[in-house]
């Protein structure tokens, strides 16, 4: 049985990120249960993969987010995501760089750490961003988190969508929180991996 995880939460403006190392069923089980909820898009991160085991997985990934309608992103691996006639992928902004921003893409986002690098990922070409990380985080132990104000400043100076990243949960109001800051929505990657 699902059980609704986004309470009062709209999840169009929730962009679920991935970690197969947190779930605790079968990976695939785990993105249907997400996608039965319609969030604004999966970026598929499992960037510890080679690119030929990417590409396999992303696959099975693609055929659910298809059946529910749900876009699929590609994260780093702009080959597997050709290959599969992507046409979104979001990239750390190193990659980007590198890259000259592949035109095939409708949107590319990039993951950005302050205010210098959001201004270069626009100048670079990205459609959108993902900012963090905002709270304290178990993915980023140790370091502290550069919280509200700091997504408030990329936001006022940028002129694509901003998300939030780092430490968001489901069931709280952090995502209406980092959106009263001016965050377009909240990217969520450990609370929907447990789900």
């Amino acid at each position: 049985m699902i059980i609704y995880m986004f309470n009062s939460q709209n999840p169009k403006n929730i962009i679920a990120v991935t970690n197969r190392t947190l779930c605790e069923r079968p990976f695939i089980e785990q993105i249907e249960r997400i996608c039965v909820f319609e969030p604004k898009a999966v970026i598929l991160r499992e960037k510890d993969l080679s690119e030929e085991n990417y590409l396999l997985l992303a696959k099975d990934v693609l055929n659910v987010c298809r059946k529910y309608g749900v876009p699929l992103i590609a994260h780093t691996y702009i080959n597997a995501a050709r290959s599969l006639g992507l046409k979104a992928i979001h990239m750390p902004l190193p990659a980007l760089r590198a890259s000259k921003r592949p035109q095939e893409f409708s949107v590319v986002g990039a993951s950005v750490h302050s205010l210098n690098e959001a201004r270069e990922a626009v100048s670079l070409g990205a459609n959108y961003i993902t900012a963090g990380h905002i709270y304290a985080t178990d993915c980023k132990k140790g370091l502290p988190p550069r919280g509200l104000d700091f997504l408030k400043e990329i936001c006022q100076n940028v002129d694509i969508p901003v998300y939030a990243i780092g430490g968001i949960k489901k069931d709280t109001n952090q995502v209406n929180q980092v959106m009263s800051f001016g965050a377009a929505g909240a990217c969520i990657m450990s609370d929907l991996m447990r789900l």
